[in-house]
């Protein structure tokens, strides 16, 4: 099951990369303009490429990798070696979140225009926290049956 639920996520992500994050606008009596990660990533890479870079691997390289390495892993084509360095990626998916959070909270305080949560904003939060569970369950498996996940499986 936890090898479908990984394969899952790699439809998900796509998805959620599209989703509308947030609602943003400058003043409340106007509509609100949909921000999705990919949208945003535009505009970072009109206004700062550097920044762009790093959004750009923590928001769809980091998770996405991490899903493919996981799915090797499950299916036997990974050595279980490469765990940590899958961790890592996992660790970078989640800054992003967090990059996400902080804006959301900055710029309600700032008080000028309007900004709400969207749908994807929770559904992306809501990939990266189940490729967490599943590189746990993962993990767990391995250690009490390191030959879990292999092609004879």
């Amino acid at each position: 099951m936890i090898r479908y639920a990984n394969l899952a996520l790699l439809i998900l992500y796509p998805v959620a990369w599209y989703a509308p994050l947030v609602r943003a606008g400058l003043l409340p009596l106007f509509s609100l303009s949909e921000i999705s990660v990919l949208t945003g990533l535009q505009s970072l890479w009109a206004s700062d490429i550097f920044l762009a870079l790093i959004v750009t691997a923590f928001a769809l390289f980091a998770p996405y990798l991490k899903t493919i390495g996981l799915g090797l892993l499950h299916f036997g084509f990974l050595s279980p070696r490469a765990l940590p360095a899958l961790h890592l990626l996992g660790k970078l998916a989640m800054a992003d979140i967090f990059l996400i959070a902080l804006y959301i909270t900055l710029s309600r305080g700032i008080g000028v225009g309007r900004i709400e949560t969207a749908w994807g904003l929770y559904l992306f939060s809501g990939c990266i926290l189940a490729s967490l569970w599943i590189s746990w369950r993962t993990e767990r498996a391995l250690a009490s049956d390191p030959l879990t996940f292999g092609p004879h499986h």
